[in-house]
């Protein structure tokens, strides 16, 4: 084909855009609607899971050591706590220093606990750390309890349990959600593009029986396609990130102390802005060429 010709075809792909517009409106307009709607899931599903992930990091593991550890021993045990990826943030309290949290934490109560400092401290020095993935929680307890010189943990077993449940039910939803927009979106496109091409079937038909080839007539629906996809991507890319930061901002203005809580776990917007520019762009050129060249071909057969 003679780079006119193919200049030409594009150019042609582009018009039918306009000349079809109507039709042209109706197919960007689903796309963007099904793309906003698959792009809200994403981010929902993601803010989501920041959120629970946040919550798993405020978790804490108390570990008692026993009376008798000296500093040397401290020391030891620091060290091979640090060795265990799953923890974190490890902060050693001795004896006084718990017996003085315990106190202050029981305000005016606190003068139950006068005389107990020195030989008379009832409290273990103890280690308090974080546990990165709670999923991991078991073997990590197992690894600590076995270092020599620890006398037990208290593990936050019920934390455990419900952000593993969550992150378990939050990642599998989010995904069969996201499949089920993406099937019902493809169908719904399917059947606009389906419509789009019938209507110009006879046009097709003409081009095929003054000799045109398959390659010449399928260009510049290829291009109308790549661009009906592409503005889609566009508009639905641009109306989920000002949609997106005005809830952002409407959060960060409530009066709700836990909304804006967790506002700061929230996902910035400019910080998937890429990802995203990149799912939309790729998804909504792959639809609508794959849509445009799918339907064409059955007019081919003349």
């Amino acid at each position: 084909m003679k780079l006119s010709s193919f200049g030409y075809l594009i150019k042609e792909g582009a018009k039918n855009i306009y000349a079809n517009r109507m039709m042209s409106f109706a197919s960007i307009g689903t796309l963007v609607a099904c793309m906003l709607l698959i792009g809200s899931s994403l981010l929902l599903s993601m803010n989501v899971n920041q959120i629970v992930g946040y919550a798993e990091q405020q978790n804490e593991l108390t570990v008692f050591l026993r009376d008798d550890v000296t500093d040397e021993d401290v020391a030891e045990i620091d060290e091979q706590l640090s060795q265990i990826e799953n923890v974190m943030d490890p902060i050693y309290l001795n004896k006084d220093a718990v017996l003085k949290e315990q106190m202050s934490l029981m305000g005016d109560a606190a003068i139950l606990f006068e005389g107990l400092e020195g030989e008379e401290n009832p409290f273990p020095p103890t280690i308090r750390l974080r546990i990165r993935d709670l999923s991991q929680l078991t073997g990590t307890v197992m690894r600590i309890e076995s270092i020599d010189g620890v006398q037990r943990t208290v593990p936050p077993d019920v934390m455990a349990e419900i952000v593993t449940s969550l992150k378990k039910a939050i990642s599998s939803g989010g995904m069969l959600i996201v499949v089920i927009l993406i099937v019902v979106s493809l169908v719904i496109i399917a059947n606009t593009i389906k419509i789009t091409v019938f209507n110009r079937r006879k046009e097709i038909s003409i081009m095929k029986y003054v000799g045109a080839t398959d390659a010449f007539i399928r260009l510049p629906f290829f291009v109308e396609g790549f661009l009906l996809g592409l503005l889609s991507a566009m508009i639905s890319f641009g109306l989920l990130w000002l949609t997106y930061n005005y809830i952002m901002e409407i959060i960060s203005q409530s009066g709700a102390e836990w909304l804006r809580q967790a506002q700061q776990s929230m996902i910035l917007f400019k910080d998937v802005a890429i990802r995203l520019a990149a799912w939309f762009a790729g998804g909504g050129i792959g639809i609508g060429v794959f849509g445009s060249m799918f339907f064409v071909s059955k007019y081919l057969k003349v």
